[in-house]
């Protein structure tokens, strides 16, 4: 009997790795805005704080960055699941059982990365794939649908938690259970004694800031109705899995171009005004008030259809002989994406936190962007040079060997050509 077997280097999309390569780099300089700590409403100054340019950045952050590269991540990963589902049919083997394994040792890699970053994503994303499992019985049109339709849900949910406060409650008592543990454990009583401790704490005063931040980020991954947008995303990438949409482009060349359209026709001006009450009113919309409401319908039809346009944009791109070339080079990074994300977070924790260089709040949209570019330039040249000796990133290399109940190669054997 066959048995289902990691996907080798010949076989895997070079194409979703370029794309993983891209969804990093956005998505560390979005998290860039929380290692830092930069607050506008903090007024603090110094050489690498430029009050005017920042505050540009920052909209630019909000109209093409926010929330555009976890969609992407979302998309790409219901398009993977899809993929090693296919592989398993194609062998005759059933691959759920493999995929589960690997939700659950993706979850436990995301609990750990959860203790260095409490932003982590890679949690909540494994949680979430096994709720996609029992969806992928549902046909393609369906799936499409209900994708969309999760994708808008935000602004009913929203609405009903302006309409009747007491549907807030997981998000209020996840952020409550975050203050009182956070409290208790660093034996602090208000926020000013908390930033204290991250400006002049140790790093285990950073691990137990980060336990109780894990309740303070499921409390916002609620309150912002994360789940349906992630999981509206994961069954659109399914699908595209599914029916190899990707080998078959040419052949939906019409489709492409409309779902580019619509991300620029629709997406680009709805990002406006999302960037626009992102930097004008975030408070009305913690407060579940009228402008929230704004924002909140800005994000639904802005986010999702802009990020597809991205990746439609790729895409072709890809097909043309130049334009795979330049983005290739972006493919090591997106394979070792999971090890570069948790790299990601050990650099911002150690160039902004007390514990490290001490950067906290010294440092604005301007200059971490620069540096976001700097650091994933860094990563995709190391990336490019470990991919030479070893098949897989570290991270990546544990996670499939648990998968698979069995050590992979880690190293790239050496071929040895016979003359004569």
């Amino acid at each position: 009997m066959q048995t289902l077997t990691p996907v080798q280097t010949n076989e895997r999309e070079i194409f979703m790795d370029v794309l993983r390569g891209f969804a990093i780099l956005g998505i560390f300089i979005a998290n860039l805005n929380g290692f830092s700590w930069y607050s506008e409403q903090a007024k603090a100054v110094g050489p690498f704080l430029l009050p005017e340019w920042d505050h540009k950045m920052n909209f630019l952050h909000h109209l093409f960055i926010e929330g555009k590269f976890y969609s992407i991540f979302s998309l790409l990963f219901g398009w993977g699941i899809a993929l090693q589902i296919k592989r398993g049919m194609a062998k005759g083997v059933d691959a759920v059982p493999t995929v589960r394994r690997r939700l659950l040792f993706m979850l436990l890699l995301g609990f750990i990365h959860l203790l260095i970053w409490p932003g982590d994503i890679v949690f909540f994303y494994a949680l979430l794939g096994f709720l996609l499992l029992p969806l992928r019985k549902f046909s393609n049109k369906a799936l499409l649908v209900s994708g969309g339709l999760l994708i808008l849900s935000p602004i009913l949910l929203y609405g009903l938690k302006m309409l009747f406060p007491v549907l807030n409650t997981p998000a209020d008592l996840m952020g409550g259970a975050g203050m009182q543990l956070t409290g208790s454990m660093l034996n602090i009583k208000s926020e000013e004694e908390f930033m204290n401790v991250m400006n002049n704490g140790t790093w285990w005063d950073v691990l137990k800031s980060d336990i109780g931040g894990i309740f303070f980020r499921y409390s916002h991954l609620f309150f912002v109705s994360r789940i349906s947008k992630v999981l509206g995303m994961f069954l659109i990438g399914y699908v595209i899995g599914r029916t190899d949409f990707y080998k078959n482009i040419m052949q939906h060349k019409k489709l492409l171009y409309y779902v580019i359209a619509v991300g620029i026709i629709v997406g680009l001006p709805a990002n406006y005004f999302l960037a626009h009450y992102m930097s004008t009113a975030m408070l009305d919309y913690f407060m579940l008030k009228e402008k929230g409401m704004y924002q909140t319908i800005a994000y639904a039809l802005g986010v999702a259809p802009l990020a597809m346009a991205y990746v439609g944009l790729f895409m072709l791109s890809f097909q043309t002989a130049a334009g795979k070339k330049i983005l290739s080079v972006l493919a090591p990074a997106g394979k070792m994406a999971f090890s570069n994300y948790i790299i990601q977070s050990l650099i911002g924790n150690f160039i902004f936190l007390g514990a490290g260089l001490g950067y906290m709040g010294k440092v604005g949209p301007v200059y971490y962007t620069l540096f976001g570019v700097a650091v994933f330039i860094i990563q995709v040249i190391l990336s490019t040079a470990w991919l030479k000796y070893f098949n897989y990133g570290p991270v990546e290399w544990l996670w499939r060997s648990a998968t698979y109940k069995k050590w992979q190669p880690f190293r790239k054997q050496k071929i040895i050509s016979a003359s004569g």
